[in-house]
């Protein structure tokens, strides 16, 4: 696909940041058809500057640095996993679902590893090397081919998510009282982002099996991770918690977005207005402290500058949320920032998004588009995720 024309580009430049709680259907429906499109064409490109001489496989980065490995690592590989699952998802292009079957999971079998019990996905390609097994890696896979399940139909994703959750589970021990170990090889700590996401998929699979035992687990590792890992000062959580009881208090954006998620797929599944209390108060402690006016447009609020992975992954907390609440300033946040990126840090020679932090320079358009610098696996997944999420909001 080639890039955008000038007159798109145009149109776009023009409707950046002018996205508010106010805005008209009619509006929303204009930067909702444009989201897939920007989504497709961003895709196009890491499919033609990510690939490698195995076309199922991809790139850490491009330009490909000197010390990096012949392809990436699972986690970019499974983040692109997720935003093909995405664009599937909300678009229900049939196309999507043939990406996934026919070049996705033949590439994602080169890191599946059954030498070691229970099997699982290695963190690097295991013809190569292999390398440690992280529950969280494995537990984003499990999420996605949930959701390819659920709207193929087709029983293969569903057995795959349940081989995965086997692996997950073989990571919980009484330790703690309870919780998911980070890595199988360095059973040190209990992370927020291996025992949140589990929870999320333990209720995803409860969606698609009926089997009220995955319920039960969602909502007990719902319950340790906000017992263990919640900063009851602001309603966000830290990091990890060690076996010796020290806590990690770094706080990223991933993690408090999937206890906002599961929080919100425990009320629509239980009732219980708990959850639904805990998931607003969530929602408002990420808006402040993820969130920055210091954007293209100073009226509107964008994610600040990070790791845009962690951000699209805390979008998923915030739709789930909108399926209750029907509350779009949220939203109206990320699309803002989709557009402010897509118009100052897109790089207009190869339709890849850049690594800048997005709102760390109060003019960073002169620096965002070096075509020399090198683009990231993670932050094109990231964008392309989040656009194909919001195409229908």
């Amino acid at each position: 696909m080639k890039l955008f024309d000038h007159a798109l580009r145009v149109l776009l430049t023009t409707i950046l940041c002018t996205l508010t709680f106010s805005m008209s259907l009619a509006s929303k429906q204009s930067d909702s058809q444009l989201l897939p499109q920007m989504a497709e064409q961003t895709l196009d490109s890491v499919q033609k500057y990510f690939r490698t001489s195995d076309p199922s496989l991809l790139l850490e980065s491009f330009p490909k640095r000197s010390d990096q490995k012949k392809c990436s690592y699972l986690w970019g590989y499974s983040a692109m996993i997720s935003s093909v699952s995405a664009l599937y998802e909300n678009t229900g292009d049939a196309k999507w679902e043939k990406l996934m079957a026919e070049v996705m999971l033949p590439g994602l079998d080169q890191y599946y590893d059954n030498q070691r019990e229970p099997a699982g996905y290695a963190s690097y390609l295991v013809n190569d090397g292999s390398g440690d097994r992280f529950y969280d890696d494995n537990i984003w896979l499990g999420i996605d081919m949930t959701d390819m399940y659920v709207k193929s139909g087709k029983k293969g994703y569903l057995d795959r998510a349940l081989e995965i959750w086997k692996f997950v589970m073989s990571g919980y021990d009484q330790k703690l009282e309870g919780g998911i170990y980070w890595c199988e090889q360095k059973k040190e700590s209990k992370n927020t982002c291996s025992n949140a996401p589990a929870a999320v998929f333990a209720l995803k699979l409860f969606q698609a099996t009926k089997q009220r035992a995955f319920l039960k687990q969602g909502q007990n590792l719902y319950e340790w991770t906000k017992k263990n890992l919640e900063d009851t000062t602001d309603n966000l959580y830290f990091d990890n918690k060690s076996l010796s009881g020290k806590i990690q208090t770094h706080k990223l954006s991933y993690n408090a977005g999937q206890m906002l998620q599961a929080a919100t797929l425990l009320f629509q599944l239980t009732k219980n207005k708990q959850y639904l209390h805990q998931a607003q108060n969530l929602a408002e402690a990420c808006y402040k402290e993820f969130f920055t006016s210091k954007g293209q447009n100073h009226n509107n609020l964008v994610l600040k500058g990070g790791e845009k992975w962690f951000d699209a992954v805390m979008l998923r907390g915030f739709l789930q949320l909108y399926q209750v609440s029907k509350d779009d300033k949220y939203l109206s946040a990320f699309k803002c920032t989709i557009f402010t990126a897509w118009h100052e840090l897109h790089s207009e020679d190869k339709g890849l998004f850049n690594n800048n932090l997005l709102s760390q320079q109060p003019r960073y358009a002169d620096n965002a588009r070096n075509p020399k610098q090198s683009k990231s696996l993670l932050t094109q997944a990231a964008f392309i995720e989040m656009m194909a999420r919001l195409s229908n909001y």
